[in-house]
């Protein structure tokens, strides 16, 4: 008699490769059931560029397995009653789960220790989404790093991620396998052709990933650290999305970097000090901080932002969602988001920037917009990213620095290559000019075939008054502590 099945719940970590509860659940040779199961009730829900890259990545998942012999199980609804009807149909007796940080999969998962131990069903979890386990990271004082640097120190140094565990090259299949629902029975496309093109920029999937890491090593990593602060150029490795996904860990990338860079003379050492992985340890702070302080996805951490008095205005919140603010650098990045699901993060910091101090405008609503978005929209990135823009969060940067659109337009996208790609209709101006197109004279303009207020927008607020608003604000909450 063959064994009783375990059900390998897939959620975030569709991959087969450095999968601990995955090789935990080949250890006892019992027939694995991988599972996915589609919340049509999870809080926050997932946005529409996230569900366009979870529907391929879902695909590509689905082939993964059956690469060796297996079936993906797809199912919709309460996870709870979705286990339990598969529980009856297959007399599985464990299910296997990675864990996740965020406030929900945390209820879920107590929820589900519950539910399975009433009917002597295992429960297991397993990590390997993270580095470092949040619950195990604490500063001397025993309590939550919310300082970036003493945290990345304190973790990273003599660390090495360890090796990553291998996919299986055979699935123990049971007898029979259960219905599994169509892909397309979770809509998870949109209904609009929003997502044109994107096939021919990203490859959801593991193979997608490892290639990802190969571009990067081979194209930007000894670049890295300048060519991350330049959108004309590729100088990063767009693995965000992979990452959120679970279709490659940390050590993964690591381990894949180091295969390839050890060649050129970039040890261990140096590889784990780089710049690149100090964006990584970024990526673990981030999932620390939620994990304690959940909150912080809709409330500030330091809570004298809670006074803050920020404006509503739809008519400056839907202009800077459209990329038609009449500020090129910060129009170019929300137009970048929209036709291509990401933005250059040097960018992300300008346009949030210019949302929270420029418009005054709640950072939530610039967190809602990223969500929605952005394939890679993590709830722990974009949580940390944003209160690190309005200055209200964890080593956040001081409210009082507020970047000059124009300025970075100009250190960052000197040649205008970013801004000519994404604002086409300002092609034709001066590398000198095309920064603050409303500074250039009129006579420059219409010969670039440019009318200000026709076929590009006057600014939406002055640069300086706005500065100078918003300092204002900031010192009247200061004056209120």
């Amino acid at each position: 008699m063959s064994p009783a099945p375990i059900i390998l719940w897939f959620r975030r970590d569709l991959r087969l490769e450095d999968h601990a509860a995955l090789s935990e659940a080949l250890k006892g040779g019992s027939p694995i059931l991988p599972l996915y199961i589609h919340e049509t009730e999870t809080v926050p829900s997932m946005g529409a560029a996230s569900q366009w890259w979870l529907h391929h990545a879902l695909q590509a998942h689905e082939a993964r397995l059956r690469a060796v012999e297996a079936r993906l199980i797809v199912r919709q609804g309460d996870p709870a009653e979705v286990l339990a009807k598969l529980i009856a149909e297959t007399g599985a007796k464990a299910v296997y789960a990675s864990r996740a940080y965020d406030r929900s999969t945390d209820a879920l998962d107590h929820t589900m220790q519950g539910f399975l131990d009433k009917r002597h069903i295992t429960w297991k979890t397993f990590g390997g989404h993270l580095m470092w386990e949040p619950t195990e990271v604490r500063n001397k004082s025993g309590k939550p790093f919310q300082v970036f640097t003493p945290f990345w120190r304190a973790q990273s140094q003599g660390f090495e991620p360890g090796k990553p565990l291998p996919a299986p090259t055979h699935w123990p299949s049971p007898q029979q396998w259960p219905a599994s629902d169509p892909l397309e029975s979770l809509h998870l496309l949109p209904s609009i052709s929003w997502d044109a093109g994107w096939k021919d920029i990203w490859q959801p999937g593991e193979k997608g990933a490892a290639q990802a890491v190969e571009r990067f090593a081979s194209e930007a990593y000894e670049t890295y650290e300048v060519g991350r602060d330049l959108p004309g150029i590729e100088g990063t490795s767009r693995l965000s999305p992979h990452l959120h996904f679970g279709e490659i860990t940390p050590a993964q990338i690591y381990h894949g970097l180091l295969k390839r860079l050890q060649p050129r003379g970039v040890s261990p050492t140096a590889l784990m000090s780089s710049c690149y992985m100090r964006e990584l340890g970024w990526r673990e702070f981030a999932h620390h901080l939620l994990h304690h302080f959940p909150d912080t996805t809709d409330r500030p951490l330091r809570p004298e932002f809670e006074a803050f008095p920020w404006m509503e205005d739809e008519g400056l919140l839907r202009a800077w969602q459209k990329g038609q603010t009449g500020y090129p650098m910060v129009d170019a990045g929300m137009r970048e988001l929209w036709s291509t699901g990401w933005m250059h993060n040097r960018v992300r910091m300008i346009v949030g920037s210019f949302l929270v101090k420029h418009l005054l405008i709640r950072w939530q609503e610039g967190a809602k917009w990223f969500w929605d978005t952005l394939v890679d929209a993590d709830l722990a990135n974009n949580t940390l990213g944003w209160q690190w823009i309005a200055g209200c969060g964890a080593d956040a940067a001081p409210y009082f620095r507020i970047f000059n659109p124009m300025t970075q337009s100009e250190k960052f996208d000197g040649h205008g290559d970013y801004i000519r790609r994404w604002v086409p209709e300002l092609a034709k101006l001066s590398d000198a000019d095309l920064h603050a197109p409303w500074e250039v004279p009129p006579l420059a303009l219409a010969s670039a075939g440019i009318q200000l207020g026709v076929t590009y927008p006057h600014p939406v607020v002055n640069h300086t008054i706005a500065r100078e608003r918003a300092l204002a604000a900031y010192q009247k909450i200061k004056k209120a502590r």
